[in-house]
Order: structure tokens, then C-alpha cells, then sequence
């Protein structure tokens, strides 16, 4: 199969669908790799390591695009690639369709076969994909939490660290899933009072059993919640209730009343729509905006701040399920695997995610039964 890879265009996103390496292992399996130059200069990847694994470098996008059947990204297309999109063609990146309608229009006018990492499933039905990406949107939620707290961003002027004998920063995390642990891990670490909130027994069982007595854990009512958010110096926002739905939005604008002037919003899913009512997606280059005294940091690509990290990451998840694409074709491969299945969310203009057509309306069709 012929491979492209072309560069991010997502502001401030410097991550990369496929490391060298990668590469090497794609041409390794029999296919044709093309790389725009450049595509990896953003994670630390220079053109020439893409060609000593077998890569061929094209000078523009659209070169890639059009001689591609299977396009490697990190995030999802935007409005500026919509051209290069024509049937047949198999795009495997991040799409998160449920928030974004327009680009799910242009995917089915356009018969493109969107293969989604976000709602892979393994046999453990977890997320492979989205897993590693939740650790270090996780982590990196606290940091930015921690900078977007100081007074010179607007924040409440509270270092999120303990200092001896001055009170704790509190940070309270919605949703106990691995963003939310990961979370909880890097702001206990810093020495902040931390508390996760969840609906899931079993889940907050866990975190007791984890963390002990260093983080409180409450279930999520709504009492609960305007508690916990009366307190917070720091909301971190995790809540994502099915693989592919659309975020609930979970705190709504009024709440806002209750808490602190000057604390910080993080909405690591706000890619997925948010939990909060008052989300909006933001840019690494304009990250924050401020509601009714709270600052809110809502940027949509959250890892792309770490880019080589974060590659390496989402590739040691993605090029097993990419190799078994090129190798066995599309209809082998999926059939082969429910849980790769699972990651088909449009074929042949047709919608092939139950929560994706139920988030924008759109008839469902059962992938098993078109390929």
C-alpha cells in the first residue's frame, strides 16, 4: 500500500503521525512510504533519518495527499485539507467526529474511510490509542494548571506545590479514568490537596487502593460536586462516558458562581465537545480566556506541547494496527479484528459509529454488514 505522511498543520501541533522508525517498519512490510518534508523537524525527526528508513520525501502536502491511499496523521483534518479528500481514500489519525460535524459531512460526501484511533478497542475493551495520550494530557493539564494559576496570567496567584506552613492548593479532578489518575499522580506529586470525583464504585475503589489516604475520592452528585468545585483552586476536567459520544457537559455556567475568582479550568476533553458549558477549544498560542472570574485552558491538542514524547507514544499504540491495515487490506484486517472495527467511523459515505450518528444525527449503518 502507498503511505503519506504529511506534516501537522494544527496550531502549535508538533507531533508527527509516524517516527523514522516507523517508517522503517511500514517499508519493511512491503509498502511505499511518502513524507512531506519537514513532517517530523516539529518532534525532533530529521528528513534525512526518514530516508535512511526507506522513506521518499515530497516537497509539498498535496503531493502526499494525492499519491497516498493511506494518509498517517496525529489530529484531525481541518478545513484547509478538505480538498484532498476523495473516495476510497483511508485516513488513520484522531477524529473525534462527535464534536465536529462538519468534518464528518465532508468525510461522507467525500466516501472516505476514516479509521479512528479514539474508539480502537483491544480485547480488554480499553482504548489503546487514546491511553497514552490520556497519561500526557493528564500530566501535562496539572503543569499548565499550575502556570495559568499565577497572577500574571490572571489566576488566583496560588502555587500548587506545598510550601511549609501555608495552606495546600486544592485540585479537584472529574472523571477517575487514566487521564484523571494521571492527573491525580503529577498533582499529588507537587504536594496539592487533591480530590477525584467519579460515578463508577469500582473505580473510586481502585483509587483508594492506589493513592490511600493522600487523595479524597466522592462520588459524583451534584452536591458533591458544587462541594468540590466551592474549594478548587485547580478543576481538571476528564469526563468522557463512552469511547467516540460527545463529552456531558457536566458543569454548567451557573456553577461557576460558586467557585474561587481567579481559579483555573483545564478541559483535557474538550476535543470531545468538554464537560463544561462554558468550554471552547483554544490554541497553544492563545490557551486561555476567563468566565465569570475563572480562567479557563481549553486547548485541543494538549500533548502536541510535548511533540517527541508524545510521538513516540502514540506510535508504539498505533503501528501494529496500521502494519495490519497495509498488510491484510481494509476489509481482512477489521474483519479479522472487532476491536479495529471499532475504529471505523465512516465508510463509503456512510456513518459507521453508533455514538458518532447519534451525536450528529446521522443514520447508523452496521460496518460487519457493509464490508
Amino acid at each position: 500500500m502507498i503511505i503519506g505522511l504529511p506534516k501537522e498543520i494544527k496550531n502549535k501541533e508538533f507531533r508527527v503521525g509516524l517516527t523514522p522508525g516507523a517508517v522503517g517498519s511500514y517499508v519493511h512490510a512491503g509498502n511505499t512510504v511518502y513524507v512531506e518534508k519537514g513532517a517530523g523537524l516539529g518532534s525532533g525527526f530529521e528528513d534525512a533519518e526518514y530516508v535512511e528508513n526507506g522513506a521518499i520525501m515530497l516537497d509539498t502536502a498535496a503531493e502526499v495527499w494525492n499519491k497516498a491511499e493511506m494518509i498517517v496523521k496525529v489530529k484531525e483534518p481541518l478545513e484547509s485539507e478538505y480538498k484532498y479528500f476523495r473516495p476510497g481514500l483511508l485516513i488513520f489519525t484522531y477524529f473525534h467526529l462527535a464534536a465536529d460535524a462538519a468534518l464528518t459531512k465532508a468525510l461522507l460526501d467525500n466516501k472516505v474511510t476514516a479509521v479512528a484511533y479514539e474508539t480502537i478497542q483491544d480485547k480488554r475493551k480499553s482504548l489503546p490509542c487514546l491511553y497514552c495520550m490520556s497519561e500526557i494530557a493528564g500530566r501535562t493539564a496539572v503543569i499548565e494548571g499550575a502556570k495559568y494559576l499565577e497572577k500574571t496570567y490572571g489566576g488566583r496567584g496560588v502555587m500548587l506545590g506545598a510550601v511549609p506552613g501555608c495552606e495546600k492548593a486544592e485540585v479537584v479532578i472529574l472523571g477517575g479514568g487514566n487521564a484523571g489518575t494521571n492527573a491525580a499522580r503529577m498533582a499529588f506529586g507537587l504536594g496539592a490537596k487533591v480530590t477525584i470525583l467519579d460515578i463508577d464504585h469500582y473505580r473510586l475503589a481502585y483509587l483508594d487502593d492506589v493513592f490511600g489516604s493522600h487523595v479524597t475520592t466522592m462520588y459524583s452528585s451534584r452536591g458533591n460536586l458544587l462541594k468540590a468545585l466551592a474549594k478548587a483552586d485547580l478543576v481538571i476536567g476528564c469526563v468522557l462516558l463512552a469511547p467516540g459520544r460527545e463529552a456531558p457537559k457536566l458543569v454548567k455556567r451557573e456553577d461557576l458562581k460558586v467557585m474561587k475568582k481567579g481559579a483555573v479550568i483545564v478541559d483535557i476533553v474538550v476535543d470531545q465537545g468538554g464537560c463544561f458549558e462554558t468550554t471552547h477549544p483554544t490554541t497553544h498560542d492563545d490557551p486561555v480566556y476567563e468566565v465569570d472570574g475563572v480562567m479557563h485552558y481549553c486547548v485541543a491538542n494538549i500533548p502536541g506541547s510535548v511533540p517527541r514524547t508524545s510521538t513516540e507514544a502514540l506510535v508504539n499504540s498505533t503501528l501494529s494496527y496500521g502494519i495490519t491495515l497495509t498488510t491484510k487490506g481494509l476489509t481482512k484486517a477489521l474483519k479479522d479484528d472487532p476491536g479495529l472495527m471499532m475504529g471505523l467511523n465512516t465508510y463509503d459515505g456512510k456513518c459507521t459509529f453508533a455514538a458518532v450518528a447519534e451525536a450528529l444525527d446521522l443514520e447508523y449503518f452496521d460496518p460487519s454488514t457493509l464490508l
